[in-house]
């Protein structure tokens, strides 16, 4: 099994293929609107022009299993990510990250990289970096900050 296996639903309701994004550095994100780290959108929206042109893709996963910090529907999602970050890059639908209706992707990605605590994702923004061979290389806290990860990308995308 490896990324490429995988879908997920975008918030227009279409789906994605992982295997699209195939040959890709992938930054993989689960993210929230009422959050103290939503302003890392920003940060994301950021790399996201800097090295889309390269090769990486940035992919949101709104999730509201933390703090229910991410109540709306896909609608008031991607508004909210339109109007206050300028989001252009992919955005899901909204997912679980935890528990049994985890979707299949992030369980896959909690398997290849353990945090610090264990397997669960423990907050809003984690993060996992994919090299373009659709290896997990990288899982970072929320409280990493984007930008921080622009040496591992550009790194990757070599």
């Amino acid at each position: 099994m490896s990324i490429y296996d995988f879908s997920f639903r975008r918030l227009d309701g279409s789906e994605q293929a992982m295997a699209d994004y195939r040959g890709s550095v992938l930054l993989l994100v689960n993210t929230a609107s009422r959050c103290g780290f939503t302003s890392q959108y920003a940060g994301l929206e950021a790399l996201h022009r800097r090295f889309g042109p390269q090769g990486l893709a940035i992919i949101g996963f709104p999730c509201n299993q933390f703090g229910a910090q991410e109540p709306g529907d896909a609608g008031e999602i991607g508004a909210f990510c339109q109007k206050n970050y300028g989001v252009d890059f992919a955005m899901a639908d909204k997912v679980d990250v935890n528990g049994a209706n985890a979707h299949p992707l992030w369980q896959y990605l909690k398997r290849q990289k353990r945090g610090l605590l264990g397997q669960a994702i423990r907050w809003n923004f984690s993060k996992f970096l994919v090299d373009r061979q659709g290896r997990v290389v990288a899982r970072f806290a929320p409280f990493t900050r984007p930008e921080k990860l622009a040496a591992r990308i550009e790194a990757l995308l070599k």
